[in-house]
C-alpha cells in the first residue's frame, strides 16, 4: 500500500511540474477581462483603442487610457480582416497598432504535444512499475532457499557488548564454552595434544537462565564471525527449502571460517525423526537430516563450530546429540544465592537505586527466579518508582516488586464485605501459624489479606538456604501447612469456602508427585509410577500411556488421600492448641491488613 502511494505521489508531482511550467510561461498571470468582438469595434470606431497584440487566436486589446481586456478572433482568418468584416473603420483601424505575435516553441510543445504524450508517459511508469514488481518478485523467489543467518555485530550496535563479565554466575557454563573461545584463538593449543574440540556445542537450561545471552558473549569474545540464526527460521511449508537453507548456512560459514553459527530454539528443527505427522518427506525430518550431514558427515570441516540452545532436550533426535556432533552439552542452571544477587547488582549498575538498598535481602526471597526474571524484577521496581514521582529507587520498591512479579498487583479496588475478610483473615492467619510451628517448614516473611492476582490473600515463605534436595518430613510439613487454610476455617466457622480450593489442588498434586514420582509411599514402596510419554508432536502430547495397572491406580488414589488426611489432622491439631495465637493474628490482619515478618514474629511468641 505504501508502495502505490509513493508512485501516485511521483505521478502527482509531475502533473503539478508541467502545470507550473505552463503557467509560467504564460505571457500573463493576470487575465484580463474578455469581451466580444462587437464592442472592440465600437471602441476602434470611437478611437478608444491604442493597440492590438495577436497571438494565436488570441486579440490582446489596450485602450487609450490603459486598460487591457481580451477577445477571441476566428480560427485561419487575420485579425485585421475580421474587425473590417465586423465593421470596423478601415481608416481607424489602419491607425492602429497591431502586433502579431507567434507563440515560443516550449509553449507550442505544452499546448500541443504534452496531452499527446502525457498518458502514454503515465501507461508507460504503469508498466514500469508491474515489470519492477515482477523482477523483484522473481528475486525473492531466487533467494527463497537463502539462508536467514546474520552475522553479529561485536561492536554492540551502539550498546556495551556483552562479555563473559557481564554474565553472572553461571561459572562452570562460562569455562566449557571459553575453551571453544581458546581454541579459535589458539588451536594449536589442543592440536599438539591431539584434541579435537567439540564440534557442537548444546546449551541446555529453563527459558530466562541465559543461553542467548551467553552465546552473545562467545560472540564477542571470540572474535571471530558469530552467525545466529533461529530454529524456526529453517523450516517453510516447502519440502526442501529448509535443507537448502542450511546448505547455504554453512556454506556461509565455512567461507569465513573459523565461525560460530548459532542456532537459537534448535528444537524446532531438532525434534526426534518419527514422532510427528507427514511420513519420510516432512519438512522439519529433511530440514534435520540437513543439519546431521553438514555437522559430521561425509565431508567434514573442523573449522565451524555450532552452538545451539534448547529448554527441551528430552526431545531432541538421539542422532543430533552423539559425540562428534552436539558432543558437548551445557547446563545452566537456575541461579544460587550469591549468583542472583550478582545478576541483581549487574541488572542494577543502570538505575539510580537509594543508598540503603540491600540486594542480599531481594536475593534471599527469589528463590527459583532466573536471570531474566530478577532483570524483570527490577524493572518493575524502577516502574514503581516512576509511578511515585521518586528519583531513586528504594527498598520498598523492590520489595513490592517481588509480590507483584510472584502474586500480581495489589488490588485495593477490590473490597470485601466484613464476613469475607474475617474469613480470609483467619484462613491466612492459618498458614501462617502453621508454618510458624512447623519445625521442617520455611520461615514466614510477610502476611496479608490484601488481594493480589486472582487470591484474596497470601502467605509468603522465603527458604533460609538454597535447596536441592527435599525429604518427606519437608514435604509433609508443606502438605500441613497448604491445608491449614481450610482446616481454620472449618475450626473456627464450622463450614469452608472457596477461598481453599487453590491450596487443596497444590496440596493433591504435591501428594501425587510423593507417590508416583518420588516413591515416598510406604504401602506402594520405591517404585516409579509416572506417566510415559508415547506420541510428541508439535510439541504437545497427544497420548499419553499409563505404566502401570488400574490396581495400583486405585492404590495411588488411595495413598493421596491418606497424605492429604493426615496433613489436615496435623494443621487442625497445631490450630486447636494455639487457637488463641490464632485469633490474635486473625484479629491483627483485620486491623492492619498486612504483617511483616518482625510484628508476625512479636504476636507468635
Amino acid at each position: 500500500m505504501k508502495s502505490y502511494l509513493r508512485y501516485f505521489l511521483i505521478v502527482f508531482g509531475i502533473l503539478m511540474v508541467a502545470a507550473g511550467i505552463a503557467a509560467l510561461f504564460d505571457s500573463s498571470l493576470k487575465t484580463p477581462p474578455t469581451i466580444a468582438l462587437s464592442e472592440v469595434v465600437s471602441k476602434i470606431n470611437a478611437s478608444g483603442v491604442k493597440e492590438i497584440d495577436v497571438k494565436g487566436d488570441d486579440i490582446q486589446i489596450i485602450a487609450a487610457n490603459g486598460d487591457i481586456s481580451s477577445a477571441k478572433k476566428e480560427t485561419g482568418i487575420s485579425a485585421f480582416e475580421t474587425l473590417a468584416n465586423l465593421g470596423a473603420d478601415k481608416t481607424k483601424l489602419s491607425a492602429v497598432k497591431i502586433q502579431v505575435q507567434d507563440p515560443s516553441g516550449f509553449e507550442a510543445f505544452l499546448a500541443d504535444v504534452l496531452p499527446t504524450v502525457l498518458p502514454f508517459l503515465f501507461i508507460a511508469l504503469i508498466f514500469w512499475y508491474m515489470f519492477r514488481q515482477a523482477q523483484k518478485g522473481s528475486g525473492q523467489a531466487m533467494s527463497f532457499g537463502k539462508s536467514k543467518a546474520q552475522l553479529a555485530d561485536s561492536s554492540g550496535g551502539g550498546r556495551k557488548p556483552v562479555t563473559f563479565s557481564d554474565v553472572a554466575g553461571l561459572i562452570e557454563a562460562k569455562a566449557e564454552v571459553a575453551e571453544v573461545v581458546e581454541f579459535l584463538k589458539d588451536p594449536q593449543k589442543f592440536h599438539k595434544l591431539g584434541a579435537r574440540i567439540p564440534r557442537g556445542v548444546l546449551l541446555v537450561g529453563a527459558p530466562g537462565t541465559g543461553k542467548t545471552l551467553l552465546a552473545r558473549a562467545v560472540a564477542n569474545e571470540a572474535h571471530v564471525p558469530f552467525y545466529y540464526v533461529s530454529g524456526s527460521e529453517f523450516v517453510e511449508m516447502f519440502v526442501g527449502v529448509g535443507a537448502n537453507r542450511v546448505r547455504d548456512t554453512f556454506e556461509l560459514a565455512k567461507k569465513t571460517s573459523p565461525s560460530i553459527i548459532f542456532i537459537d530454539e534448535i528444537d524446532a528443527v531438532g525434534r526426534h525423526r518419527g514422532a510427528g505427522l507427514g511420513g519420510g518427506h516432512d519438512e522439519r525430518e529433511q530440514t534435520l537430516n540437513q543439519i546431521l550431514v553438514e555437522m559430521d558427515g561425509f565431508d567434514t570441516n573442523n573449522a565451524v563450530i555450532v552452538m545451539g540452545a534448547t529448554n527441551r532436550p528430552d526431545i531432541l533426535d538421539p542422532a543430533l546429540l552423539r559425540p562428534g556432533r552436539f558432543d558437548r552439552r551445557v547446563i545452566l542452571d537456575e541461579p544460587s544465592l550469591k549468583d542472583r544477587e550478582a545478576i541483581l547488582k549487574i541488572h542494577a549498575l543502570d538505575k539510580p537505586l537509594a543508598k540503603d538498598v540491600n540486594l542480599t535481602p531481594v536475593a534471599e526471597r527469589t528463590v527459583g527466579f532466573s536471570g531474566a526474571e530478577l532483570a524483570n524484577l527490577l524493572n518493575e521496581a524502577a516502574i514503581l518508582a516512576a509511578r511515585a514521582d521518586q528519583t531513586e529507587i528504594t527498598q520498598l520498591n523492590i520489595l513490592e516488586a517481588i509480590e507483584k512479579v510472584i502474586l500480581g498487583p495489589e488490588r485495593r479496588s477490590h473490597i470485601m464485605s466484613k464476613k469475607e475478610k474475617e474469613i480470609t483473615a483467619y484462613h491466612e492467619a492459618g498458614h501462617a501459624l502453621v508454618a510458624y510451628s512447623l519445625p521442617n517448614s520455611d520461615p514466614v516473611h510477610k502476611v496479608s489479606i490484601v488481594s493480589r492476582g486472582r487470591g484474596l490473600g497470601y502467605t509468603m515463605k522465603v527458604p533460609s538456604e538454597d535447596k536441592y534436595l527435599k525429604s518427606k518430613p519437608e514435604f509433609e510439613s508443606e502438605l500441613t501447612m497448604l491445608l491449614a487454610g481450610y482446616a481454620a476455617e472449618k475450626l473456627i466457622f464450622k463450614q469452608t469456602t472457596t477461598g481453599a480450593s487453590n491450596d487443596l489442588k497444590v496440596a493433591s498434586e504435591l501428594a501425587r508427585r510423593m507417590i508416583t514420582q518420588y516413591g515416598m509411599s510406604d504401602a506402594l514402596g520405591p517404585v516409579s509410577f509416572h506417566e510415559k510419554d508415547d506420541l510428541i508432536f508439535l510439541g504437545k502430547d497427544l497420548s499419553s500411556a499409563k505404566s502401570y495397572s488400574e490396581t495400583i491406580a486405585y492404590q495411588i488414589d488411595t495413598e493421596i488421600k491418606k497424605f492429604v488426611s493426615k496433613g489436615l489432622t496435623s494443621a487442625k491439631k497445631i490450630l486447636s492448641l494455639h487457637i488463641d495465637k490464632l485469633n490474635l493474628i486473625a484479629q491483627e490482619l483485620i486491623k492492619k491488613e498486612t504483617l511483616e515478618q518482625k510484628e508476625f514474629y512479636a504476636l507468635v511468641r
